[in-house]
């Protein structure tokens, strides 16, 4: 049987990153997502087990200590992980997996499994990325000001991806995805000379 393919989608906070992926999700139905655990309180319209499967810090570690994680990172002050066993059981069942994660947690998974497609969804603007991060109104006035910041190192780091997607508009950064999954997108390669000026605009200090 021919092994499933990885797809691990990073991106800063606030530049659409969930949106996308369950649109992706809703039209590539033999996509499957691996649902990351994680020791960050539930936001209200969470489930445990959909969005991720949440956990204590003491049960985490006991997690790390087993090797149960195929990447784990630290993201602000939460833990983040990926289940090593259900992306290798869907993988060698001859399925797609999409991983939703951090650049840290996606070196990891580059260095475990290097056949990975890696894809980096960077913001139009840092105008539009500080805009979604107010009106998403799930975080605090000092949570939203620590995301800004750390975006831009979060961005830093678009060029060890294969592709990126810019997402200015939505229908169209989820077709640009499409035709990654399809094996057609070598004009988003991560390094076109497209992308200089908006990455000088991103990556400036603040």
């Amino acid at each position: 049987m021919k092994p499933g393919r990885l797809f691990v989608i990073a991106a800063p906070s606030g530049a659409g990153k969930t949106s996308l992926v369950r649109a992706l999700l809703e039209q590539e139905p033999g996509l499957h997502l691996s649902v990351s655990h994680t020791t960050r309180n539930r936001r209200p319209t969470e489930v445990d087990g959909r969005e991720y499967h949440f956990t204590t810090v003491e049960d985490f570690r006991r997690l790390i200590e087993r090797g149960a994680f195929l990447e784990h990172a630290q993201v602000f002050d939460n833990l983040y992980g990926t289940s090593r066993l259900f992306v290798q059981q869907r993988l060698d069942a001859g399925q797609d997996v999409v991983l939703e994660i951090d650049w840290q947690g996606a070196q990891q998974v580059r260095r475990a499994l290097p056949q990975c497609v890696t894809i980096f969804i960077l913001p139009p603007s840092r105008a539009a990325l500080a805009e979604r991060l107010a009106t998403r109104a799930t975080d605090s006035p000092q949570v939203i000001e620590r995301r800004l910041r750390d975006a831009g190192a979060d961005m830093a780091h678009y060029a060890e991806f294969d592709y990126v997607v810019v997402n200015d508009d939505f229908a169209h950064a989820v077709a640009d995805l499409r035709r990654i999954i399809a094996g057609d997108a070598a004009d988003l390669a991560s390094d076109r000379p497209q992308l200089a000026a908006l990455l000088a605009e991103l990556l400036a200090p603040a």
